[in-house]
């Protein structure tokens, strides 16, 4: 994992050449790494889907299987990230020496924090001019307030970057220039000039790994010559574990220099399964806490972080395993849907080639066919142990554009396209305009939809018309008001009827969605009813009062109300709810929030007038400005995502191509009055009629 440009799938390659996987080495930017194989990735020479695959390494007389998933480093692509640190037991992070930590290095940092996954920092591209590993080591210190210790040293660096020295032995690597031989490299004595450094930073080493274990720093401070190399791996990876450290290598993946060395210390410092130990997940029968061992013995169960749509064998989902076993042919259960599902094929995955295999057991990751109503997120068990793992939570998009089939008879295929896609991708979602008629497709970046957009195109052969990007706004309440809706209707015969009295106001801070409370007393609304109630006002909030967009939160508190022994039902209820709504929320002083843009842009000094003057322009709000080693200047601030649309273009013009940006999503903010009114009035938007 990390930021755009940091070498990761360069260094995938690697991996992949070492092990024996693949018998050439795939360069990013010919268009032939093994990992980036879609037809949008070797164009651009970017990562957009997560690829995994099985390779084996050989370390200290054992063969070890290692699980790899090489992610994208773009923000807009920030989904695979998630998912597959959701499933991992490590993670290498990868650092350009000289980008060092960079904004997409933090988002993924926190992520991996976020699901407990422990850290290798690798710090590649040590070749470039600039490099500086230990500069790179105390940016990991400072800005993601991690304790990063160097495990090895570098032998020069830039152009004259020869090897590393291993801080553990004391030997020095020396790595043979421009060979892809499977052994490179020669291990020599350190150099005379460098004994000072390495005595000093593995003195570091040592105590960094004596804090992480009580014994080996008695054994320490009684006599520190006394402390074995074993003793010092094995406390480093009691500490990388546990997370309080991360044990930090340099190389240059693309000169073949580092990657053996890094796959040593994946294998000493990283954990297997068995060192994860136990999931926790409920019993989705009674509620309770229930635990899984990392064993073959232990009843099946694994979590599905992945759906993606292959040609040839049709629906994949990648699935973690994470106890018991599962065979090719039987059924599993899934804990979500409460349905029996059947395994018809398990494949071990290699990048897009499938390898069948007959069975998968706990720590494997494979893809499954066969599975129907299957989504990311779901755990998969054994029938008579059920389990549900704790799912992932994506977010929501951000920017939409209308689209339509150049002609009618791709308007079927067009439907069954962008419904595969968006069972693949969590966070690109599909909504029809039933005013307009038009059909939404929305996601997280510019990047992102122009990708599906040549996928549409590409895969599914359908030509599209788009309509200009689209900001996802929307809506909420500020005060809360009492409000009492009567629903009655006669058509001859029986009638509808629904009465209730409602507290409409904002929810409490952290609640998403309807929070609902039912205070009624003395049965003056049947229990019966009041889910409908509920199921109203949850309805309702995909439509606000000013310009039809989402109400994401509201406090919802059903007071009083009355029934007709006769006429009243669930819909009539149903109905009441949603009117009352429509009535309440205007009296509620409702608001329009907008997205609001985290934006980071490196310039070199003498264009920083120019581009800050251009983002108050654009309603910025600058929050800080750094500066870099090499004299570049560091601007972060937030920008409305209305006002970002083309800003790489605008950007390169006001620096003559020499400024570069970043920009993720951030928060939601009210949107000022009279903006509001110009957007409302561009949306067009005409709350329902009553009879409707």
């Amino acid at each position: 994992m990390a930021h755009i440009d940091a070498g990761k799938t360069t260094t995938s390659e690697r991996i992949l050449y070492y092990t024996g996987k693949t018998h050439r080495i795939g360069e990013v930017h010919d268009g032939a790494a093994t990992m980036d194989w879609m037809v949008q990735e070797q164009e651009r020479g970017i990562t957009i889907t997560s690829a995994a695959t099985t390779a084996f390494w050989h370390y200290e007389g054992d063969v070890y299987q290692i699980n790899l998933i090489d992610t994208p480093g773009h923000v807009d692509f920030t989904v695979e990230v998630e998912r597959s640190l959701r499933v991992l037991d490590g993670t290498i992070a990868t650092f350009d020496a000289v980008g060092r930590v960079q904004p997409q290095s933090e988002t993924v940092w926190r992520q991996a924090d976020k699901y407990g996954v422990p850290k290798i920092a690798y710090v590649n591209k040590m070749d470039r001019v600039g490099a500086d590993f230990l500069a790179c080591v105390e940016d990991i210190y400072t800005k993601l307030g991690a304790k990063a210790v160097p495990i090895c040293l570098p032998i020069g660096a830039e152009d004259k970057f020869k090897g590393i020295v291993d801080l553990i032995s004391g030997k020095a690597i020396v790595y043979h220039d421009n060979s892809d031989e499977l052994v490179n490299y020669d291990v020599v004595d350190v150099p005379a000039e460098m004994a000072e450094d390495v005595k000093e930073w593995r003195e570091k080493m040592v105590e960094a790994a004596a804090e992480c274990d009580e014994a080996l720093m008695l054994k320490y401070f009684d006599d520190p010559d006394s402390v074995t190399n074993e003793e010092i791996i094995a406390a480093l990876r009691k500490g990388t574990i546990s997370m309080q450290i991360v044990p930090a290598c340099c190389g240059s993946s693309y000169k073949n220099k580092g990657v053996q060395f890094l796959l040593d210390a994946v294998m000493r410092y990283l954990p297997s399964p068995l060192d994860k130990g136990v999931v926790t997940g409920t019993d989705p029968r009674t509620g309770k806490e229930v635990e899984r061992k990392p064993s073959a013995d232990d009843p099946f169960c694994g979590l599905v972080f992945k759906i993606a749509t292959d040609p040839f064998v049709g629906r994949l989902a990648f699935m973690r395993a994470y106890s018991g076993r599962v065979d090719a042919g039987s059924y599993v259960f899934n804990s979500r849907t409460g349905k029996k599902e059947r395994v018809a094929r398990l494949y071990q995955m290699h990048s897009n080639h499938q390898n069948p295999i007959e069975f998968v057991e706990a720590g494997d990751i494979c893809a499954v066919v066969g599975f129907k109503e299957l989504r990311t997120g779901d755990t998969i068990c054994d029938e008579s142990h059920p389990i549900t793992l704790e799912s992932m939570v994506f977010p929501d998009p951000v920017i939409g554009i209308a689209v339509e089939p150049k002609t009618q008879g791709d308007l079927d295929k067009l439907g069954i396209a962008l419904s595969k896609l968006a069972e693949e991708d969590p966070t690109f979602t599909v909504k029809s305009d039933h005013e307009t008629g038009q059909t939404v497709i929305s996601g997280m970046g510019e990047l992102h939809l122009d990708i599906i957009v040549d996928r549409l195109r590409r895969e599914f052969g359908v030509e599209i018309n788009q309509g200009a990007p689209q900001v996802n706004y929307k809506e909420a309440i500020t005060t809360t008001v009492q409000h009492r809706e009567v629903f009655k209707k006669q058509s001859g015969g029986r009638g509808k009827f629904a009465d209730i009295v409602v507290e409409i106001g904002p929810a409490d801070e952290g609640v998403n969605g309807l929070q609902f409370d039912n205070q009624v007393k003395g049965g003056n609304v049947p229990k019966e009813y009041v889910p409908s109630v509920q199921k109203g006002f949850e309805s309702a909030m995909a439509n606000g009062v000013l310009a039809g967009y989402e109400v994401p939160s509201l406090k919802v508190t059903l007071l009083d109300g009355s029934y007709h022994p006769v006429d009243s039902d669930q819909l009539s209820f149903e109905i009441a709810a949603r009117m009352a709504f429509r009535h309440a929320c205007p009296k509620a002083k409702p608001v329009l929030l907008e997205p609001i843009m985290n934006l980071e842009v490196v310039t070199p000094e003498e264009y920083m007038g120019d581009i800050v003057g251009d983002l108050n322009r654009r309603r910025g709000q600058i929050n800080a400005m750094d500066s870099t080693a090499n004299g570049a200047r560091i601007i972060k601030a937030f920008v409305p995502l209305a006002e970002q649309f083309g800003y790489v273009t605008v950007l390169r013009t006001l620096s003559s191509g020499r400024a570069t940006s970043t920009m993720s999503f951030d928060h939601y903010a009210e949107v000022s009055a009279n903006l509001a009114k110009d957007i409302i009035e561009k949306s067009g938007y005409k709350p329902f009629n009553e009879d409707e």
